[in-house]
């Protein structure tokens, strides 16, 4: 879990797992991310490699391409192939553009 925290600092956005304190939230663009489950290997009733499912939510007020090429980039560079997709949340007035992919936690 670590290295994946480390990944999204990378990306140079202010983040935190799952949401923000109330009333810590900073103004966007944010992240939110989490496991929501895992997709683990197993041979006679052990896990033999773990894998996490992940999900980022990047928030932003106005479609912003170029701040998520930084999420796009940091994903590039360390091999993850994921899937994106984008809503208009219109009740928080933000778009949320998510990122989502399977991570494997060798040696935990």
């Amino acid at each position: 879990m670590n290295e994946l925290a480390g990944m999204i600092k990378e990306m140079g956005i202010p983040f935190a797992y799952d949401h923000f304190a109330e009333g810590e939230s900073p103004s966007p663009p944010f992240i939110c991310y989490f496991l929501p489950g895992s997709n683990n290997f197993a041979a006679d009733g052990k896990v033999y490699h773990r894998i996490n499912r992940v999900k980022i939510e990047l928030y932003t007020d106005f479609k912003d391409p170029s701040i998520e090429e930084k999420v796009t980039a940091v994903l590039d560079k360390h091999g993850i192939f994921y899937e994106q997709t984008e809503v208009w949340i219109e009740s928080e007035k933000l778009y949320e553009v998510v990122f989502s992919f399977e991570i494997s936690m060798k040696g935990r």
